[in-house]
């Protein structure tokens, strides 16, 4: 049955109208009530609401990010600064996305989903036919969210307010709240759920679906992890949301990789931050100091899939990789009497399609080559690669091994996330259902193909335990070949390898720049 509750709640002297998603799903016996009034805070400190705080959107000519934030510079309450423009653009896509996307219906869990598997050998042979997985699959439609992560004074509370403040109207309610109090409130939840129906239940996708259905844009402020309690649900919780078709936005101090950092079995949070890194764009806010004019890209040097950022991703390296004096033009290089033609040229930097670059006949002789002549790649429009497009894969790892192995820069705008580079979701559910088939219970095949998925997923290739047993390579070589592009692919998108040689005033300027170049030009002399 559907339901649609407006109340209204005091703040000081202000009222705020508060908005229900609509769910279609029946409400059962032991659904957790929904409070008829929703009490929000009467103060903010820096902008954070320190409860739950979801509100019905307003903004009825649809006001964007970018139109905000250049009235504010022409009224004189902002700077306007190059770097943080270019992060607003962000924004701004985003708030575009979200013109036309439409989230589905929430569904709750049933309770016999929530309920552990039988122990026993007997209680799995007896037991039920298929279990009803408690989390389903992340909408292929969901936007990817916004990770926003930068010093005190990077301008985290204020990027995030204009955001919030300017949401489309398509967004019937939007939650935002500090990140902390919400665990708070999840705990809590997850409370009542075990005092109502014992320890073992799994109240996670329950409480999932209960805050889904109060706004399917939920913003965070201050983003972090620094218990165990929250490490260990974590993943778990973004994800049922994400299954609901929430899309997420948050500040944070920390980049994804510096959250828990030397916490409690943090070996079982690194799925989390796979997740928030392949879900969500992760964008720096602090300026970096550089000797050029040209400002370093906020995002990291992958994108995924080929939507509207895409575009403007390879451009804004592009432009910082080459040469702002040497305005972009074709070239041509030989190879042994044979002719490569690079499409796009400025300074050391080089980009194609993947097409240009990967779909014609070429070799590792003609890749060398091309390392050589440039210090960085932008490659465009790469696609997934399934076994029937084998010989691509097979170039493009080794086109892959050759920027690594000279020490190089690679970005790349591809249609999906690394790790389905060179294996779709089907092929492998597919190859480990035959891998699997003798082995009986269908609850535990079924959990042992969610496993493989998240573990391919979750990490590039540093947890391909499953895969790499596969028989869906055709031999230990290219099992092999296949983990070694994943791993080197993670390496070359740290933030180490994308600044080495950069020149950045931090690490020395110029002189580190050139030091890197000779570096690299003596590694190609004697390596390759």
């Amino acid at each position: 049955m559907q339901c649609h509750q407006q109340s209204r709640a005091r703040v000081g002297t202000r009222s705020i109208t508060t908005t229900a998603r609509r769910s279609n799903s029946a409400p059962t016996s032991w659904n957790l009530p929904t409070p008829k009034t929703l009490v929000l805070p009467a103060t903010f400190v820096a902008g954070q609401r320190r409860t739950l705080a979801t509100v019905g959107n307003v903004n009825s000519d649809d006001r964007g990010p970018l139109k905000e934030y250049d009235d504010r510079v022409a009224s004189g309450r902002l700077r306007d600064d190059e770097h943080q423009r270019g992060i607003i653009v962000n924004l701004q896509n985003l708030h575009d996305e979200l013109r036309n996307y439409h989230a589905p219906p929430i569904v709750h869990p049933t309770l016999e989903s929530l309920q552990p598997e039988p122990r026993s050998v007997l209680g799995r042979f007896f037991g039920s036919a298929k279990k009803e997985k408690p989390i389903q699959e992340i909408p292929d439609n969901l936007p990817r969210g916004l990770y926003l992560y930068g010093d005190v004074g990077s301008g985290k509370t204020m990027l995030m307010d204009l955001f919030y403040e300017t949401l489309p109207s398509s967004v019937a309610s939007k939650t935002r709240i500090h990140f902390h109090n919400f665990m708070q409130d999840v705990h809590k939840r997850l409370h009542k759920l075990k005092m109502e129906h014992g320890n073992d239940i799994d109240g996670v996708p329950f409480v999932a679906a209960d805050i889904a259905e109060q706004g399917n844009v939920l913003c965070f402020d201050e983003f972090q992890c620094t218990d165990v309690a929250d490490a260990m649900i974590l993943r778990r919780l973004l994800e049922s949301l994400m299954s609901h078709g929430v899309v997420l936005v948050t500040t944070s101090n920390r980049h994804p990789d510096e959250l828990y950092k030397n916490g409690i079995q943090r070996e079982s949070f690194i799925p989390c931050i796979n997740l928030l890194k392949n879900r969500l764009h992760v964008i720096n806010l602090d300026s970096p100091t550089d000797y050029r004019k040209i400002p370093r890209p906020p995002s990291g040097v992958y994108h995924s899939p080929l939507d509207k950022h895409a575009v403007s991703h390879a451009e804004k390296w592009f432009n910082f990789l080459g040469d702002p004096n040497d305005k972009p033009h074709p070239e041509t290089q030989t190879v042994w009497g044979r002719e490569i033609r690079v499409p796009k040229v400025s300074g050391r930097a080089a980009m194609f399609t993947f097409d240009e670059l990967i779909g014609k006949p070429t070799s590792a002789a003609d890749y060398i080559e091309l390392m050589r002549s440039y210090d960085a790649f932008v490659v465009t429009n790469v696609p997934g690669m399934t076994h029937r497009e084998r010989d691509l894969a097979r170039r493009f790892i080794t086109f892959i091994d050759a920027v690594y192995e000279s020490r190089a820069k690679l970005v790349l705008t591809s249609a999906v996330p690394l790790t389905q580079l060179f294996l779709s979701k089907d092929e492998l559910k597919e190859s480990v259902q035959n891998d699997r088939e003798d082995k009986k219970g269908q609850g535990e095949q079924e959990e042992a193909i969610d496993d493989t998925m998240r573990n391919l997923m979750d990490d590039l290739g540093l947890n391909m335990t499953t895969l790499k047993n596969s028989s869906i390579f055709s031999g230990d070589e290219e099992r092999f070949a296949f983990a070694r592009a994943l791993s080197r692919l993670s390496e070359m998108g740290s933030k180490e390898w994308v600044e080495r040689g950069m020149g950045l005033e931090k690490d020395g300027g110029k002189e580190e720049k050139e030091s890197w170049q000779k570096s690299r030009s003596q590694r190609l002399e004697d390596g390759m």
